[in-house]
């Protein structure tokens, strides 16, 4: 057995860490609780298990990759490292400032989420650019050199510089970079023309404060994890997902430790894709429900919608525009506080509330008997009967059906009249229903019909809920693949080497330089290559381009696609009608006689694609066996059903389940509500349809 044929994938989730080994065409898969204070710990336990089961060694393991929430933790909870920023004179208060939108715009009292870094910790040096990179006012170096004697007595640890429109010309933020490295060589730096070359002020110094911020914690972190790896005898490379769907190597990540953030939820996107592959879908909901948040992500043509601004640390009930926006290449997806872990309360108004507060690990739910007195979604599901309180996360974790009843009646049945069967039940459809309809909103803001996709469901929590969700959004078809419950971390081993690289260059197509265009885009591919180059030097990579354009005018853009051919001999008049070609899908219409102008150009450098074998489906024709009864609430119904427990691992390719039903395995529960039928395909996914007759589409 070679070591390249040996693979280990590991999510660190908020509140439980997934470990995948896969060996040739085998997998071992393990969850274990995250631990906060060393995450690595987690690691090497979650690594320990699955070399025990696989029958190997550490030392035979041949590639790591690796996703984590830390970063994006890091800056929910404000426990990064202490920053500055050096800012042009004049736009010191820029990400506090913010822009002109309300994202609640009737909330008289409404409070603006404070910045990263208070105005003490954001400093200013006279200089200028203008909006074509040319130099209006020098660097006053004398004014730098009391700068960076400011930076040393402050003792800070790392530094972000964003400077205007250094996007167009880097000079004056390097200056200040190379004053502040010769004269402290131990403090990290961040340019905001490396982190986010983009026009935007508030988003790029957004982004490059987030990048110093992390950048310490980050590093730290994967030095003490490559440590002890070697401890345990793994010598091979790690790698690191990134938050646009691909692998980026561990010196990369460290450098650009905001490309991190949602990495976790981009490896989920990227093991939908590879499902949808398989089966020939073009219209796919990926639904990745975890520990502590849900992720819906729309994937067409088997690929994950991108975006290259999003935003992390959503202050008020996950309101668009409530957080701090990131702008750096991301699988574009909706992410609402609404996890296994999501604590449930009653507000003002007498209504239950869920999340965004989750229990993580430590405590955990209140089932889990380690301190935990407020009611969470899996208490909820423990009372409701859909999980087996003896076989949660394999065994490893004995749930406390009493604790759970106990904080579900004095959190909300004591305020609300209710038994802890009442509030579980109300608890798990306000949680569903907020998962819908923020899949309903996302599918509306991409102007697209849910009716017509297939729900793909992974993540510890997700199959549990999938179908109520599939009811409520009136999608037919489910499919839970095999290893749901460790889904981003499979997600890990399928996904490229990739990075877009990207730059705002303004631009009019009435007015375009051709040799511009050529000239950019070119640099941006070999940017984007020798990022790739880094973790495979043989590689094949295949090169692609986005323009992002809007009519004169307007305030945003979208993204349009270009060949090679057309990325290389750029012509106004194509790009004119590729942009028109996809506003018109978009919005229905064109604007005739406007002037069309590009403000973002990129690259994106990944190498190819796994390939996948076609899935022959199958039609269920015989029955599975049944492993024995289980009581379980019907959401649909409003009441308790007698359902089959039927285990995973004893279902046969062509073999259908009929509703109710529940389909147990170590790493998660699938639960068939009356309306619908399982069968279980040749690949081992269960395939979840509409019985006949007995669809429950009720939004209620």
């Amino acid at each position: 057995m070679g070591k390249a044929n040996v693979r280990m994938g590991v999510d660190i989730g908020g509140t439980f860490t997934d470990v995948v080994l896969e060996v040739d065409d085998a997998q071992h898969s393990t969850k274990v609780l995250t631990t906060y204070s060393a995450p690595e710990d987690a690691i090497i336990d979650g690594m320990q298990q699955v070399c025990v089961k696989a029958g190997i060694s550490p030392s035979d393991i041949g590639q790591i990759i690796h996703g984590t929430t830390l970063a994006t933790n890091a800056l929910i909870e404000r426990r990064g490292a202490k920053t500055a920023l050096i800012t042009t004179a004049g736009f010191r208060d820029v990400i506090e400032m913010r822009t002109e939108s309300r994202f609640e715009q009737y909330d008289l009292n409404l409070t603006l989420p404070d910045p990263l870094l208070p105005r003490h910790q954001r400093y200013t040096i006279t200089e200028r650019i203008d909006a074509r990179g040319q130099v209006l006012v020098e660097l006053d170096t004398s004014e730098l050199d009391v700068l960076v004697g400011q930076i040393e007595e402050a003792g800070y640890e790392s530094v972000a510089i964003g400077l205007i429109h250094s996007y167009l010309n880097s000079a004056h933020e390097r200056q200040v970079q190379q004053a502040l490295s010769s004269r402290l060589p131990g403090i990290m730096i961040s340019l905001s023309s490396e982190v986010s070359p983009q026009m935007r002020e508030y988003e790029r110094f957004n982004t490059v404060v987030a990048n110093a911020y992390i950048k310490p914690l980050m590093k730290s972190y994967l030095g003490r994890l490559q440590g002890r790896l070697q401890q345990e005898g793994v010598d091979c490379a790690v790698f690191l997902m990134h938050s646009g769907g691909g692998i980026i190597s561990i010196d990369s990540a460290a450098e650009f430790p905001v490309r991190l953030v949602e990495s976790g939820p981009a490896g989920g996107a990227v093991f939908a894709a590879h499902i949808a592959a398989r089966y020939g879908l073009d219209k796919v909901l990926s639904f990745d429900m975890g520990g502590t948040t849900a992720k819906i992500c729309l994937i067409k043509n088997q690929t994950p919608k991108t975006s290259r601004v999003f935003e992390v640390a959503r202050t008020y009930r996950f309101k668009k525009g409530s957080g701090m926006p990131i702008s750096i290449p991301v699988i574009d997806m909706v992410e609402i506080g609404a996890g296994g872990g999501s604590l449930a309360s009653v507000d003002s108004m007498r209504q239950i509330r869920v999340g965004p507060h989750s229990a993580g690990s430590e405590p955990g739910p209140a089932c889990y008997g380690r301190g935990g007195d407020k009611p969470a979604v899996t208490d909820a599901d423990l009372v409701l009967g859909k999980l087996d309180p003896d076989n949660f996360a394999g065994g490893s974790i004995q749930l406390h059906a009493q604790s759970a009843a106990t904080a579900l009646e004095t959190v909300l049945g004591q305020a609300l009249d209710m038994d802890a069967q009442t509030a579980a039940y109300g608890l798990v459809e306000v949680v569903d229903e907020n998962m819908a309809n923020a899949a309903r909103v996302h599918a509306v803001e991409n102007g697209e019909d849910l009716a017509e996709y297939t729900m793909i469901a992974f993540g510890g929590a997700a199959p549990l809920h999938a179908a109520r969700l599939c009811e409520k959004l009136g999608v037919d078809r489910l499919l839970v693949p095999p290893g749901a419950g460790v889904g981003s971390a499979i997600g890990f081993l399928r996904a490229p080497f990739s990075f877009e690289a990207n730059r705002s260059q303004y631009m009019k197509l009435s007015q375009m330089n051709t040799d511009a265009v050529s000239r950019l885009l070119s640099e941006l591919e070999e940017e984007a290559t020798g990022f790739v180059r880094s973790c495979d030097e043989n590689a094949q990579i295949i090169a692609e381009f986005k323009a992002y354009m809007r009519y004169s005018g307007q305030g945003w853009e979208i993204p349009i696609a270009l060949t090679s051919e057309q990325a290389r001999n750029p012509d106004a008049a194509t790009y004119q009608q590729l942009f028109e070609k996809d506003y018109r899908a978009l919005f229905g219409r064109v604007v005739d006689g406007m002037d069309v102008e590009v403000t973002v150009w990129a690259a994106n450098a990944t190498t190819p694609a796994q390939s996948v074998s076609p899935v022959e489906v199958r039609i269920g024709e015989d029955e599975a066996s049944v492993h024995g009864m289980r009581s379980v609430f019907d959401a649909a119904l409003g009441d308790v059903v007698q359902a089959s427990v039927v285990l995973r691992s004893d279902m046969h390719s062509g073999q259908k389940v009929s509703g109710p039903a529940v389909i147990t395995e170590d790493e998660t529960t699938i639960i068939i509500p009356l309306s619908r039928q399982g069968t279980c395909q040749p690949d081992g996914c269960i395939d979840v349809m509409p019985q006949l007759g007995r669809q429950h589409r009720s939004a209620s």
